[in-house]
C-alpha cells in the first residue's frame, strides 16, 4: 500500500513569535545555542541550576516503562539533559498537533545527544492540572463527506481540573466514530488503547496520560503527569515564592506588555487586573489567588495546593528539570516574551523556547481527490473560492457565454446612453445605474452557480471530503484531526517517516541556533 505523504509545513504565528524565531528579540529572548560548544555551556548552566535527585523526586509521577524508562534513567544520572514539551489533554490524546510536537522533542534530542555526548531524554509534559474542559473533551476525525467533530458533555464546575473530572459511558458512540474513522484498521492496537483509556470511571486527564504512554513510551519519550502529588510538592517552594512576590512579577508583566507593544507587537497572553499568576486548588476545582491574597498567603489546609498559570508553567518546569529547550508552537513561542520577565522578577533562569517542527499529511485517499478535482491542498484554505471554479467549469458553455455576453452588452449600452443623452442626467445618475445592473447580474451568477453546485452533489462531496482531511473546519489538519487514527492506518512506516522529517528541522535549530528554519519563520496563507 501505497504510503501517505508528509509535508513539512510554515509555522505561522503572530509577528511577535515570527520576530522571536528569527532571533530579533535577543531582550526578551535567551540566545538559542550555534554549536556544540555553546550547547555545552549551556548544559553546564542547566544542570548547575536543578537539583541533581530531580529524577529521584519526580519518578512517580513518570512512572515509565520501556524504551522511555531506559533513555530517561541515562539522562537522570547525574550528566543528562532533556528536552521537552508539553499540551492540555485532548480527547482520545488529541489531535496531530500534539503527537507532532512530542515527536520534535523526541528528534531535537537525539539531535543534541548526538551533537555534546550527554544522555538527552525527551519529556512530554501533560497538562492535566489544566481546566478547559471545552478544549480537552474534543477532537476531529476525518470520514466521507467532511471532518466530524467528537464532543464529550460537559460534567463538572467551571474550574475542575482535568485531572478530576471523571469519564462515564456516553464515550461509547464517540469511539464508534473514531473506530469508523479508522477504517479498516479499527481494531488496530492503538484503537484498543484509547478505548480501554477513555473508560467508565477513568478520568479525562488520567486516559489523556494512559494514551500518550502507551503512544509515546515505545518511542522514547516520557510522559509526565503534572497532577501527580510528587509534582505538587516539588513546585511548592518556586510556587510560593512567585505567590509572595506576586505584586512585583504583576509589574514586571506588565513592565514587559508594554515594551512589547511598544516594540509594533501584541502581547499573546493578556493581563488580568487585581490577580496573580497562581491558582489555588480547593475542593476539587482551582481558582487564581488576588494579588493581596497571593502576596499574604499563609499555610494551605488539608487537601489545598498551588498550581501555575500559562506564564508561570514554562518557569516552574525548568527549575524541576534539567530543561535544555522547550519545544513549543507559535502561540507558546509568542508568549515566553513575558515569561522570561516572569522568570526574571521570582530569581529563576529563564526558559530557553524553541519551535516545534508542522506538517500535513496527505494520505493516498486524498491525493486521489486532489488530483481529479485539479485542487492544490493549499486552496483548501478558501474552500469558497475552490466551490466557484468548479461550479464555473461546470457551468455549460452556453449559459457562460450568455452570461458573459449579457455583462460586456451592459457596460456597452450604457456607455451609448451617456452618449446620446445630451447631458440629460448627471454622470453619477449612471454609474449608479451601471453598478446596479452588476450587481444583480453578479447575484444571477451566484444563483447559477449554487444550482450547479447543488446538481453536482458528487464534486462538492468529493471537494467536502478533501477538505475535512486536510483543513477541517477551516483550521489546519494538525490542530484538528486526532493523530489515532494516522498511526492505526499507516503505522511504525508513518512514524519513521515523520521522525526523519522532525529530525531534519531538529538539525537546523541545534546546528544554526537562532537562525531558524524555515519552516519554523515563516507564515502559512491566511484561514
Amino acid at each position: 500500500m501505497t504510503g501517505p505523504a508528509i509535508l513539512t509545513e510554515p509555522l505561522g504565528g503572530s509577528a511577535l513569535s515570527r520576530a522571536a524565531r528569527a532571533g530579533a528579540l535577543p531582550q526578551w529572548y535567551p540566545d538559542v545555542p550555534r554549536d556544540a560548544r555553546s550547547w555545552e555551556r549551556h548544559a553546564q548552566d542547566v544542570r548547575a541550576s536543578v537539583r541533581g535527585d530531580w529524577l529521584e523526586q519526580l519518578m512517580p509521577a513518570f512512572q515509565p516503562n520501556g524504551a522511555a524508562r531506559e533513555r530517561l534513567t541515562r539522562a537522570g544520572a547525574g550528566s543528562g539533559l532533556v528536552i521537552t514539551t508539553g499540551q492540555q489533554p485532548g480527547l482520545f490524546g488529541g489531535p496531530l498537533m500534539t503527537f507532532v510536537k512530542a515527536l520534535t522533542a523526541r528528534a531535537l534530542a537525539d539531535e543534541l545527544e548526538s551533537l555534546i555526548g550527554i544522555p538527552v531524554a525527551p519529556v512530554f509534559w501533560a497538562a492535566t492540572d489544566d481546566a478547559d474542559f471545552d478544549e480537552a473533551s474534543v477532537v476531529s476525525v476525518s470520514v466521507d463527506g467532511g471532518a466530524l467533530e467528537l464532543r464529550l458533555e460537559r460534567r463538572a464546575p467551571a474550574g475542575t481540573p482535568m485531572s478530576r473530572v471523571v469519564l462515564d459511558h456516553d464515550l461509547d458512540p464517540l469511539v464508534a466514530r473514531l473506530r469508523e474513522a479508522c477504517g479498516s484498521a479499527a481494531h488496530h492496537p492503538f484503537v484498543e488503547l484509547a478505548q480501554h483509556a477513555y473508560r467508565d470511571g477513568a478520568t479525562v486527564g488520567s486516559a489523556y496520560v494512559e494514551t500518550l504512554r502507551g503512544v509515546l513510551e515505545p518511542l522514547g519519550i516520557a510522559v509526565l503527569d503534572v497532577s501527580h502529588p510528587c509534582v505538587e510538592d516539588a513546585s511548592s517552594e518556586l510556587l510560593r515564592r512567585a505567590a509572595r512576590r506576586a505584586e512585583h512579577v504583576a509589574n514586571a508583566i506588565s513592565e514587559r506588555s508594554a515594551e512589547i507593544r511598544g516594540a509594533g507587537f501584541d502581547p499573546q497572553v493578556e493581563e488580568v487586573a487585581g490577580l496573580s499568576i497562581v491558582f489555588l486548588n480547593q475542593n476539587g476545582t482551582k481558582r487564581r489567588l488576588s494579588l493581596k491574597e497571593a502576596s499574604r498567603l499563609g499555610a494551605l489546609g488539608a487537601g489545598e495546593f498551588l498550581s501555575s498559570t500559562v506564564l508561570l508553567r514554562p518557569v516552574l518546569e525548568r527549575s524541576l528539570l534539567p530543561t535544555a529547550a522547550y519545544v513549543g508552537g507559535p502561540g507558546e513561542v509568542a508568549y515566553f516574551a513575558q515569561v522570561s520577565a516572569v522568570a526574571d522578577a521570582i530569581g529563576a533562569p529563564r526558559p530557553l523556547v524553541v519551535p516545534r517542527w508542522s506538517t500535513t499529511i496527505i494520505e493516498p485517499r486524498v491525493q486521489r481527490l486532489l488530483d481529479a478535482l485539479r485542487v492544490d491542498p493549499g486552496s483548501l484554505a478558501d474552500v469558497h473560492a475552490v466551490e466557484g471554479r468548479l461550479a464555473r467549469e461546470r457551468l455549460s458553455p452556453e449559459a457562460a457565454a450568455a452570461l458573459s455576453a449579457l455583462r460586456a452588452a451592459t457596460g456597452t449600452e450604457i456607455a451609448n446612453l451617456r452618449r446620446v443623452a445630451n447631458d440629460l442626467l448627471p454622470q453619477p445618475v449612471f454609474d449608479g445605474a451601471q453598478r446596479s445592473i452588476e450587481h444583480r447580474l453578479d447575484r444571477l451568477e451566484r444563483r447559477l452557480l449554487a444550482s450547479v453546485k447543488r446538481r453536482e452533489t458528487e464534486i462538492m462531496r468529493q471537494l467536502s471530503t478533501a477538505r475535512g482531511a486536510l483543513y477541517p473546519h477551516g483550521t489546519r489538519q494538525e490542530r484538528k484531526l486526532a493523530f489515532i487514527p494516522f498511526l492505526a492506518r499507516y503505522g511504525t512506516p508513518l512514524v519513521d517517516e515523520m521522525l526523519d522529517a522532525a529530525r531534519a528541522h531538529a538539525r537546523e535549530v541545534i546546528g544554526r541556533g537562532a537562525a531558524m528554519p524555515a519552516s519554523a519563520r515563516s507564515a502559512p496563507a491566511a484561514v
